[in-house]
């Protein structure tokens, strides 16, 4: 008997991607990007800049990240796309230049963000063991980049394990500083500074903390392969960004009390040093927490990366041989190895802080940009029955508050 022909339509159907991520899914997503992108590292850099305004800083960085983010929250449900902000901006203002423009922003912030990680995990490797720093930062990222092209559910149920590693690791740091807030009534009209001088450091400390939330916008890259991604996504990133900012509150707060500022300011692994501060914790406990959080939030970011780039590549704006979606793993690898190509001659062209400045400037004008655009949607294209709407006077106030942090920057 003559088997019957195969469909054309089927067999020539391309591969796509698979929905499968859930609501916790999402958010540890967004805690391992957030977390491991910030205080394990940032802390000490923060404090030279804020001093005992620091744990104000993470507060008011936080509340900039929760702005923008309920704006993502709202574009999210409205376009849930892999292409991200670079969709929005195309809704937004209607001109490929300037969405190319934006989604060129977004892969170099996540590329900045992925070379600094990897210059930040050397501090607390030298814990243990002296090791070359750029080699083993170029190291790193290649083989997380490796792991970035496996099946989406196992990259991401990987980064949900290290990051609840990561929690515990700033959950015993809390715990090893509480002592230090005996210190509390002492300092405490320190920790709200009033003259002008110390205000513009609280404000360069917001800046440079300001990093420590990026990662919540990589939700929205995963918007393809996310159920009921209207609902999923936004609820995702708010609960990201509340869970981050009470977390780095309580680090931040026991750092400035257990340890002299200059201390933290200097230090590679400053975390290591309240860890110090109890007897009970032994030498080098904190860094291995945080090499886990930290190649957790280069892990993170190649995953979006290689959305992102998946999702501008189907809107033309890139090569079209990069919208293939690898058979076996379900995963766009080829967009994947190329985010992780330039990502390596990033780590060993720009060092570390410089790296950091960059990734804080370029994301808070993509957000100045992701914020005017839905300003404009809700003028030109209201629309009902959204599973969430931002209130009206966050994304005019989320791009300010992001334009006001640059020049403030620049000023400095």
């Amino acid at each position: 008997m003559t088997a019957p022909p195969a469909d054309p339509a089927k067999a020539s159907a391309p591969v796509t991607l698979r929905r499968v991520l859930g609501l916790w899914v999402l958010v540890f997503y967004g805690l391992g990007s957030i977390i491991g992108a910030g205080i394990y590292v940032l802390i000490g850099a923060v404090a030279d800049a804020a001093g005992y305004g620091t744990p104000l800083a993470f507060l008011l960085a936080g509340v900039l990240a929760a702005l923008t983010g309920l704006s993502y929250g709202e574009l999210s449900a409205r376009y849930p796309e892999a292409a991200g902000a670079a969709a929005y901006v195309q809704e937004g203002f209607g001109h490929p230049w300037l969405s190319r423009l934006v989604g060129f922003a977004v892969v170099a912030v996540g590329l900045f963000l992925t070379g600094s990680l990897a210059h930040g995990v050397v501090g607390y490797i030298n814990e243990f063991a002296g090791v070359p720093p750029m080699t083993t930062a170029l190291a790193v990222v290649a083989g997380f980049t490796l792991i970035a092209c496996i099946g989406v559910g196992q990259s991401l149920w990987l980064a949900a394990a290290m990051t609840m590693v990561e929690i515990a690791g700033l959950a015993v740091v809390v715990l090893a500083g509480a002592p230090s807030l005996a210190r509390l009534p002492v300092v405490a009209a320190q920790l709200l500074p009033m003259n002008p001088m110390e205000l513009l450091g609280v404000g360069a400390g917001v800046f440079l903390a300001f990093f420590a939330f990026l990662g919540f916008e990589d939700i929205v890259n995963m918007a393809e392969e996310t159920r009921d991604p209207g609902r999923t996504l936004p609820r995702a990133i708010i609960l990201s960004i509340v869970f981050a900012a009470l977390i780095y509150g309580l680090v931040a707060l026991v750092s400035v009390l257990a340890v002299p500022l200059a201390d933290l300011a200097r230090s590679r692994a400053p975390l290591e040093l309240v860890m110090d501060r109890a007897r009970w914790a032994p030498h080098g406990v904190i860094a291995l927490f945080a090499l886990v959080a930290i190649p957790n939030g280069i892990l993170i970011t190649l995953v979006m990366l290689g959305r992102i780039l998946y999702g501008m590549a189907h809107r033309g704006w890139l090569p079209a041989v990069l919208t293939v979606v690898n058979p076996l793993t379900r995963t766009p690898v080829r967009t994947t190895l190329l985010a992780g190509a330039i990502a390596l001659a990033f780590t060993a062209a720009v060092d570390f802080i410089g790296l950091v400045t960059l990734t804080s400037a370029v994301n808070l004008i993509v957000f100045a940009t992701v914020n005017v655009a839905l300003w404009r949607l809700h003028r030109t294209r209201p629309r009902d029955g959204l599973a969430f709407h931002e209130p009206p006077w966050c994304p005019p106030l989320g791009a300010g508050i992001s334009v006001a942090l640059i020049v403030l920057e620049l000023l400095r």
